[in-house]
């Protein structure tokens, strides 16, 4: 008794998707010969202004088939815009989000190398501040020790001589 029932709602389920699906291609079908506008106001339906007809759009395919209608011809959502018009405007703007994203990153890792380019010479700099200043003090230190042995007298002639005491 259960298996019955679950196979007469499965058949019943069945015919209500297909009818709903015969019923969408016929709304389709049935607005064929009239205008672009009442056409496309259902978003499943194409008009092509070739032959005038409204169509069921092909959801298995991306593109309705050349067969079917050409993209020059076909409408689909409004009627002023075709589909090779849609296509070529999506690329352009596709490819221009592509190309300023590129250059946002090119600039972004520029200006960084830039700015580590940057801190490398301050330290530099800072660096030659330290050996000169280090220099300096060293030079400054040896005047004061030679000024220390003059005083005292044990500043020889040649700095490699031996001490000798007196």
């Amino acid at each position: 008794m259960g298996s019955v029932r679950s196979v007469c709602v499965f058949s019943a389920l069945v015919l209500l998707l297909r009818w709903t699906d015969i019923s969408a291609q016929s709304r389709c079908v049935i607005k064929s010969n009239t205008s672009c506008t009442e056409c496309v106001s259902n978003i499943t339906c194409l008009w092509c202004t070739r032959t005038q007809q409204c169509l069921d759009y092909p959801v298995h395919t991306l593109l309705p088939s050349h067969s079917l209608c050409s993209l020059n011809d076909a409408r689909w959502g409004n009627c002023w815009v075709n589909f090779q018009a849609l296509i070529i405007t999506v690329c352009v703007i596709g490819g221009v989000i592509i190309i300023s994203v590129l250059i946002c990153c090119f600039c972004c890792c520029k200006c960084e190398n830039i700015g580590s380019k940057r801190t490398d010479e301050r330290v530099e700099r800072e660096a030659e501040i330290r050996r000169v200043r280090h220099e300096e003090r060293k030079a400054e230190m040896r005047s004061r020790h030679d000024e220390i042995r003059r005083k005292y007298g044990l500043m020889k002639e040649n700095p490699y001589s031996r001490f000798e005491n007196n």
